[in-house]
């Protein structure tokens, strides 16, 4: 007589579970969203809609600084709404793209504007692209249903939003500036002719770009890690202080001075980006 087997009994194992949901955006409350607008000098607009954007965004380039201090002082990069809310409005600083760009966003959504965060990369010297997650930009609908290109992360570019939807070129105090879709599906952002960077279409969530953000500040092969920005647009043209380099630019003319000492160079941060520092950021030699 042949003994069957026994069949084996499968060991208990936790119930499927279903594909994660990632966290809704924050949006601030109405007295986070006044302290914000008085940031940046604005009212708070009626409706909505894209003229609000364009003024918007222009007072955000006018008044929160591209900078990368924190990758100099140590401080931590925190990819976190209510976080980089706190840094541009409380501290009264500004940041890189992940930083400022999410923190525009959460203006806009307690304004009422729908706000999806898109993944770019920048072309570099070439048309070599820079890695996935290389920067941030914002597609951004009105209550009118407009869409629009929105960007205040990335130093010296349009000055007020691009619209999303159209393919000839578009006139901006920046430059000209075109959207081309590419045989992919993706956007490429020129500004006279020249590619800037190629986004995705696709909405991402703000965790998406932390790898990006953490290769920033800690790669030596990052030009954040390099080297130390602070900029922002003026009404007549550009302001930018790099370590002890301060750089006017104003109705095409181009200045440059080196400041004297520290003291010099704290009370440039101060006077012309609203940044009180009590130590200055320094460039540590890259890592071997």
């Amino acid at each position: 007589m042949t003994t069957q087997p026994t069949p084996a009994v499968p060991s208990e194992s936790p119930a499927p579970q279903g594909p994660s949901v990632p966290p809704a955006p924050f949006v601030p409350a109405p007295s986070e969203v006044e302290a914000y607008l008085r940031r940046i000098g604005a009212e708070r607009p009626d409706r909505a809609d894209a003229a609000a954007l364009r003024e918007l965004h222009l007072r955000h380039l006018r008044t929160v600084p591209f900078e990368n201090l924190s990758i100099h002082l140590g401080e931590s990069v925190v990819l976190d709404g209510k976080a980089l809310l706190d840094k541009v409005v409380g501290a009264r600083r500004g940041g890189f793209c992940y930083e400022i760009n999410t923190a525009f966003a959460v203006l806009l959504r307690g304004l009422g504007y729908g706000v999806e965060l898109l993944q770019a990369r920048v072309v570099g010297e070439g048309g070599k692209l820079g890695i996935p997650y290389d920067h941030m930009a914002l597609r951004v609908e009105t209550a009118e249903g407009e869409r629009w290109l929105a960007d205040v992360g990335f130093g010296d570019h349009s000055h007020f939003p691009l619209a999303f939807d159209v393919r000839d070129d578009q006139e901006d105090p920046g430059g000209v500036f075109r959207i081309v879709e590419t045989a992919d599906g993706d956007l490429e952002v020129l500004r006279d002719g020249k590619p800037q960077y190629l986004a995705e279409t696709r909405p991402r969530e703000l965790a998406d770009f932390a790898a990006g953000a953490w290769y920033h500040r800690t790669s030596p092969d990052s030009h954040f890690t390099r080297s130390l920005v602070c900029s922002r647009l003026t009404e007549e043209g550009r302001i930018t202080l790099s370590g002890t380099k301060l750089i006017t630019s104003a109705h095409g003319e181009r200045d440059e001075r080196i400041l004297d000492g520290d003291d010099e160079v704290r009370e440039a941060y101060r006077e012309l980006f609203g940044i009180a520092l009590d130590a200055l950021p320094v460039v540590s030699p890259p890592a071997a």
